[in-house]
């Protein structure tokens, strides 16, 4: 077993700060032990993994994946790359229902220094009440001390009217979830023009994503973001390329017996 001690999540919790000269906090998402190993040879000393390419990975749609199996593919990524000192944040969609204390205990048993939090129900796709999350995400502060990072996602941009996009409900949730402990924020999908003005008015760090088609990591530091992620991209992107091979040769082999 990996346990991570809260020297590491102090380390990886000031990763998120003072970030202007440097650009923002990159954190590639590993979705396997083998792709873990690729980023942290590359350099990255701290990962993000995404519930979408681990699930797929695990044989499930984006958020079907049973607590427990979460668990141990974040261990598994964990223990690939903890020999270099690089750092694991877990992506742990809506807590999988589980009390505060044992969902702080089982990720930190992972050895995994934070995680990803979002507020809206898997199982209905709803977002959930703003002071209940909070709540809820003020217990798993209390749990977990100084010993994880906490990036609270809102879903407002996910689940909203993206056609008249609006900051003030992700502000209003943001501030509400950084008040309750929240080291990070992540308020998914936001359109760009809008970045600079929730991180002007939300007093935590702002973790962005990052899109194929959307400003680059450096541009969006640039609009104020502190942390850029990738979601399931990175995995979409192998998988694509993978699927490609895989046409490749069954050309080859069905050109070969014609």
């Amino acid at each position: 077993m990996t346990t991570i001690s809260g020297d590491a999540a102090t380390v990886f919790r000031s990763l998120h700060h003072g970030r202007t000269a440097s650009g923002p906090l990159i954190l590639p998402g590993p979705w396997d032990a083998a792709s873990a190993r690729a980023f942290a040879d590359a350099g990255f000393r701290a990962l993000a993994t995404p519930s979408a390419g681990v699930s797929a990975v695990l044989g499930y749609a984006d958020g079907s994946a049973p607590a427990d199996e979460m668990f141990a593919a974040v261990a598994r990524i964990v223990r690939a790359v903890a020999a270099d000192g690089v750092m694991v944040t877990a992506d742990l969609e809506d807590g999988y229902g589980l009390p505060p204390a044992e969902l702080v205990e089982r990720l930190l048993e992972t050895g995994a220094v934070g995680c990803n939090l979002e507020d809206s129900d898997r199982v209905t796709g709803l977002l959930t009440d703003p002071a209940e999350h909070a709540d809820r995400l003020s217990h798993i502060r209390a749990a977990a001390g100084d010993r994880l990072v906490i990036n609270a996602r809102t879903d407002t941009f996910l689940r909203g009217d993206r056609t008249a996009p609006d900051a003030g409900p992700a502000i209003a949730r943001c501030r509400l979830y950084a008040q309750a402990g929240a080291d990070c924020v992540f308020p998914i999908l936001a359109p760009a023009e809008l970045l600079p003005e929730i991180t002007r008015a939300v007093p935590a760090p702002v973790n962005a994503i990052a899109l194929p088609n959307g400003p680059s990591p450096r541009e969006l530091g640039e609009l104020g973001v502190a942390r850029v992620t990738f979601g399931g991209g990175l995995h979409r992107r192998t998988m694509a390329a993978v699927a490609d091979m895989a046409a490749a040769l069954w050309a080859q082999g069905n050109a070969e017996t014609a």
